[in-house]
């Protein structure tokens, strides 16, 4: 608990802070097709879809800072929040209205509901479930490794894929998540190697077996790959080429990764010569002499980098891992059933979930409100510490993530800061999970999920309601 009221307590300071700082222009990972230009900035609702008046109190420069997270503030009344958010609930741009859970974070006690048990598409929210599976099977501290080991043909080295999807082409930054280990800092230890032995010259082949499996999920639209929304699942990549909205990742990543490391080797004196990929699927022998190894950053901060930036392809490779770990195949049906199987292990109820990936991109997907709100609560109230660890470490108002462009509106933007959730974003459908502190210092988890809704401006409109309605929340002590 003492973990979860530092985290809020430091979101708090965000917020004293935010007028020095800088909010970024793109947001990475969002899955909505319209044009960043219309993302980046909360919409005007036109036609039927009037924005509903919130009425949110502007940022007083003389005031004190807000008092931390306590749990002995008062909880909100279920008729206190119930007055306030039924006109936002009812908002036109919501149309045919969400579903909604707001609990009390420490008590788990349930303050408003509606439709909660009614299945939506989640979009990207279902990462959370995934979240909770991955945190509760990998440890977050443990490392991926790449390794470079000496072949079994003379002359022959052969680096290890081992799921670092993010190095850097050259040294890496031990205090970043993407470009925590350097492929310049594993030919540096490769190449010293070799030249002792006397050798200047290799060829190199790629070990790519592990959790190797699809590269693309069945129901992923190849528009959406091409167009940046996800890149395809591997183990070996380079750090500034995962897919970003509009900039595709590499289709052959494993490949790009290969060719640079020869450029790396070329560097420190070793000519390399990368082997054609079809001798990429045969293992190391167990036991073969190890020439240089770099790891990634931990586990939690690549999921924390997953959710922050709705990354598909990082979250499902996530998965994946997990999931072999387990024992599971390296398939994307098999990461759904660990999925599963791990969240219901925690006691959350999967009735009415329909899961055909685990990032949320595939169509035809549906998950209930309410379940939702007990994965989020598991971290929220810390009975999980993986996910309370995740969950303090969401997207920040205004400020990181999917959220930095957003609550920019004057009937929002008091709330920059405040409020920690992960987003959902898919044509037709526009959705919030996460957490934010009242006007009384009380910590509430919330979950919003509007689908159904027009495509285009329609999907934008019912953002910026969202946004409007996680202001509510914030604003008001209710009692």
């Amino acid at each position: 608990m003492r973990r979860f009221l530092a985290a809020a307590l430091a979101v708090v300071l965000l917020a004293v802070a935010y007028a020095a700082l800088d909010v970024f222009d793109v947001v990475p990972g969002i899955l909505t097709r319209a044009q960043p230009q219309a993302a980046a900035t909360t919409p005007t609702p036109t036609g039927t879809a009037t924005p509903t008046t919130v009425a949110v109190p502007t940022v007083d420069p003389a005031a004190q800072p807000l008092q931390p997270a306590s749990a002995s503030a008062p909880i909100p009344t279920p008729a206190g929040l119930a007055t306030v958010l039924g006109p936002v609930v009812a908002d036109p741009a919501l149309r045919p209205g969400p579903g909604v859970v707001v609990r009390d974070a420490f008590t788990g006690q349930t303050l408003f509901t509606k439709a909660a048990t009614t299945p939506r598409v989640p979009a990207s929210t279902a990462k959370l479930l995934t979240a909770l599976a991955v945190g509760t099977t990998l440890d977050p501290l443990v490392t991926f490794p790449t390794r470079v080991v000496q072949g079994t043909q003379p002359g022959e080295v052969v680096l290890v894929a081992g799921g670092d999807t993010m190095l850097a082409k050259g040294k890496g930054s031990p205090t970043a998540v993407e470009g925590r280990a350097g492929l310049g800092d594993l030919a540096a230890q490769v190449g010293a190697a070799l030249q002792a032995a006397g050798t200047t010259k290799v060829t190199l082949r790629l070990d790519t077996t592990y959790a190797k499996g699809a590269r693309w999920a069945p129901g992923w639209s190849q528009a959406d790959v091409n167009a940046g929304f996800t890149g395809g699942v591997s183990m070996l990549g380079l750090a500034g080429q995962r897919a970003i909205p509009y900039r595709p990742a590499p289709r052959d990543p494993e490949a790009v990764t290969g060719a640079a490391f020869v450029a790396a080797l070329g560097k420190v004196g070793i000519s390399a010569t990368l082997t054609r990929e079809s001798t990429w699927s045969t293992p190391v022998p167990a036991g073969a002499t190890e020439l240089g190894r770099v790891e990634s950053a931990p586990v939690g901060d690549l999921l924390a980098l997953a959710l922050d930036e709705s990354d598909n392809a990082l979250t499902e490779g996530l998965a994946r891992q997990a999931a072999v770990k387990e024992g599971s195949a390296a398939t994307f049906a098999a990461a759904v059933a660990f999925v599963r199987k791990a969240v219901q292990a925690q006691g959350v109820d999967l009735t009415g979930v329909r899961l055909k990936d685990t990032s949320g991109l595939t169509a035809g997907q549906a998950i209930p409100p309410q379940v939702l709100s007990d994965v989020l609560q598991l971290g929220a109230d810390g009975s999980v510490p993986a996910l309370q660890d995740t969950i303090s470490r969401l997207p920040v108002a205004g400020l990181t993530g999917t959220l930095a462009t957003r609550f920019q509106a004057k009937n929002t933007h008091a709330v920059a800061g405040l409020a920690r959730a992960k987003t959902g974003t898919l044509t037709g459908t526009s959705a919030m999970a996460g957490t934010v502190m009242d006007a009384d210092g009380r910590v509430l988890s919330y979950v919003v999920l509007a689908d159904g809704l027009p495509g285009g401006a329609g999907t934008l409109n019912a953002r910026a309601a969202l946004d409007r309605f996680v202001a509510v929340l914030a604003t008001c002590g209710c009692p």
